[in-house]
Formats: C-alpha cells, sequence, structure tokens
C-alpha cells in the first residue's frame, strides 16, 4: 500500500511541476484599475505584470490553494488537448512547430516529459499487482520456470566444464594461465548465483506457507551470497546487501529508475547527433526537444499497455508494443526533420538501435545507483 501512496504522491508531483514548468495554471483575474504589482510596484493593466511576470491575482485561500493542486493535475485545456492530439497522430508536425517557435499553444517537451513519466510510474506501480511466488504460480507453469531454473544451471555447469578444459590446456602449453583462471572463476561464480536461485525457488514451493516459504527463500538466497567473491570488496558487499533482500533492491531500483528518468535524454543526445551529423540546420535543441516529445509518448504507451494488461489481450499488446513504437518514431523523424520516406526508414531502424542502447545504459546506470 505504501507504494501506491508513494506514486501517488509522485503523480501529484509531477503534476504541480510540470505545471510550475509549463506555465501558470488557471486563469487569474483581471486586477482593479491602477492596481499596482505587489512584487516590483509597476501598474498593472492586465492578468500579469508587464515589469515581472507575476500574477495580478493574488490569493491566500488555503481552499483556493486546493483548487490549484487539482487544476494542475486534472485540467486539460485546448493546449494539452491539441498537444496530445498531435502528439499521438502527428508527433513529427508538433516537434517541428514548437522547434520553430509556435509554442504558446502547445505543452512545452519538458513539462510533457515530466508529467508522462511520472504517470508511467503511477501507473506500472497500481497495475503490478502481487509478487509472484512460486506459491501463486499453477503447477504447469511452477515445473516450468522449475525446468527453466535446471536448464540454466545446466549450461553453467557446462561452461565450467569448458572453462576448466580450456584452463588444464593452458597450464599443459604454460600460456594465458592466468587469463584461464578468471575464466574458470567467473563462470563457477555464475554457477552459484544460479544454484541459489535453484535452491530458494525449490525451498519455497516445498513450504506450503508463507512465511516458511520466505524463510526459506531468505536462508538460500544468504548461502548463495556467502558464495559470490568477485575480488572486488565493496561491490561483493553490494551485490550480496541486493541478493539477501531483493524486495528493497527492487523497491529502491524501481525508485532511482523514474527519479533519474531524465538521464535519458542525455544519454540519447550524442547518437542522434552522429545520426544528422551532416545537417548543419539542426542544432542540440532540436534533438533535445525530439526525444522528449518522443519519450513522453512512449510513457504514455506502455502506460496504457499496462492498463490494458489487466484484460486478457496478450497478443494484441504484443502486436501493439511491437508496431507502434517503430511506427511512431518513424512518423517523427520524417516530419520533424523533412526528410524522404527512405531517409526516414533507415533513421528509424537505427534509432531504434539507439532506443536499445540508451535503455541498456540507462539500466546499468540506474542499478549502479541503487546498489549504493
Amino acid at each position: 500500500m505504501s507504494d501506491e501512496l508513494e506514486a501517488a504522491g509522485a503523480a501529484v508531483t509531477a503534476g504541480l511541476v510540470a505545471a510550475a514548468v509549463d506555465g501558470a495554471v488557471g486563469r487569474p483575474a483581471r486586477p482593479e484599475p491602477e492596481a499596482l504589482c505587489r512584487n516590483c510596484g509597476m501598474p498593472l493593466s492586465g492578468a500579469y505584470c508587464a515589469g515581472c511576470g507575476q500574477r495580478a491575482h493574488i490569493h491566500r485561500s488555503l481552499l483556493h490553494f486546493g483548487e490549484e493542486v487539482l487544476h494542475g493535475l486534472l485540467h486539460f485545456d485546448a493546449k494539452a488537448w491539441r498537444t496530445l492530439l498531435l502528439l499521438v497522430a502527428r508527433p513529427g508536425l508538433l516537434t517541428r512547430r514548437y522547434i520553430d517557435g509556435q509554442r504558446a499553444r502547445h505543452v512545452s517537451p519538458l513539462a510533457l516529459f515530466l508529467f508522462t513519466m511520472f504517470l508511467m510510474y503511477f501507473v506500472f506501480t497500481l497495475t503490478g499487482g502481487a509478487s509472484v511466488t512460486p506459491q501463486s504460480l499453477s503447477e504447469a507453469d511452477r515445473n516450468a520456470a522449475r525446468a527453466e531454473l535446471g536448464a540454466a544451471l545446466d549450461e553453467a555447469s557446462a561452461d565450467v566444464a569448458k572453462h576448466e578444459a580450456a584452463l588444464a590446456r593452458a597450464r599443459s602449453q604454460n600460456q594465458g594461465v592466468a587469463s584461464a583462471e578468471q575464466d574458470v572463476a567467473a563462470a563457477r561464480r555464475t554457477r552459484q548465483i544460479v544454484e541459489a536461485a535453484l535452491a530458494a525457488f525449490d525451498a519455497a514451493a516445498k513450504d506450503g506457507t508463507a512465511d516458511g516459504a520466505t524463510q526459506r527463500m531468505t536462508a538460500a538466497l544468504n548461502e548463495g551470497a556467502s558464495r559470490i567473491h568477485t575480488g572486488n570488496a565493496a561491490l561483493d558487499d553490494a551485490i550480496r546487501r541486493q541478493i539477501r533482500n531483493p524486495e528493497l533492491a527492487l523497491y529502491r531500483l524501481k525508485n532511482t529508475a523514474y527519479k533519474f528518468s531524465f538521464m535519458l535524454i542525455p544519454i540519447s543526445l550524442p547518437f542522434l547527433w552522429l545520426m544528422f551529423i551532416r545537417r548543419r540546420d539542426i542544432a542540440l535543441y532540436d534533438h533535445a526537444v525530439f526525444c522528449m516529445y518522443s519519450l513522453s509518448f512512449m510513457s504514455l504507451l506502455f502506460a496504457t499497455v499496462a492498463l490494458l494488461s489487466l484484460a486478457p489481450i496478450e497478443g494484441l499488446l504484443v502486436l501493439i508494443v511491437l508496431v507502434v513504437p517503430p511506427l511512431h518514431m518513424f512518423m517523427q523523424l520524417r516530419e520533424a526533420y523533412g526528410l524522404s520516406t527512405r531517409g526516414a526508414l533507415w533513421r528509424t531502424a537505427a534509432l531504434l538501435a539507439i532506443a536499445g542502447t540508451a535503455f541498456v545504459l540507462f539500466l546499468a546506470f540506474v542499478a549502479l545507483v541503487s546498489m549504493r
């Protein structure tokens, strides 16, 4: 329940931050004749001060403050609807218009990015459901999971045997022994981790009570964690902490991911710049706008998929995830940068690879930060 409350708080914060980034919420009343700005003392002639930009209408009502919170979260005026419609149907036109200066008519990419990222996290938290344990699986699924873990252990054992044979050859030839020993040590560590996971699964599956299963799984994980030795004491300690408390590790990983979601932008920008390195008319700012609008759409898409996953339409959801992102990228690339069909196609393929690379780098960054 605390995760849901925290996610709801994050969504509220996101709405307020996005509203602050994009501009003032609500429609302030016009000032009385000959009123002065309370910030700079300049005469007011409209809803905002011409000198400092502060609102003419200043309130001190707690009820009005609550109204602003709800307004920032729930009020979708014509600008918001226009932006969302273009983001879905013509993302390239939206990107091009914002870059060319038509900004008062559309929600800024930064505000939209902040809100959609937090919204996606909120939806993921609500639709995540209960944690999956061996007891919650059907017998067929439990047997399939056990078979997969067993196959992974067999593969890890075969890998150890292969590297041990390579080490024996290296010793007989007195060449490359140190490297072969490192390979053997790494393979053995992998096998230890798989063995610990398999032992934990078996321990939980044998015990019918949740408490007993948790105790057995914790004991098995602790035993497996104690056998991890990477050669770096600090890294060993960090990995052991994550294995011994996987729920806390997952919680920290999710929180770190949404708190540092903005890192996807600087990670992606160099790749986009390289893709258009010969285009002197395109600045890094243009790529940033493209990136934020694209990530905003993807956040909305995956939040929608998470909601739809509650219904038994897995095949349709897989089709959506496979087809919609590349189609949206193609549409946005073609119109935002004025590309031909051929140019947009190969850049779409490149952008898919860029997105995968950026996501892997982001996950590595998140994992390192969350392990501290």
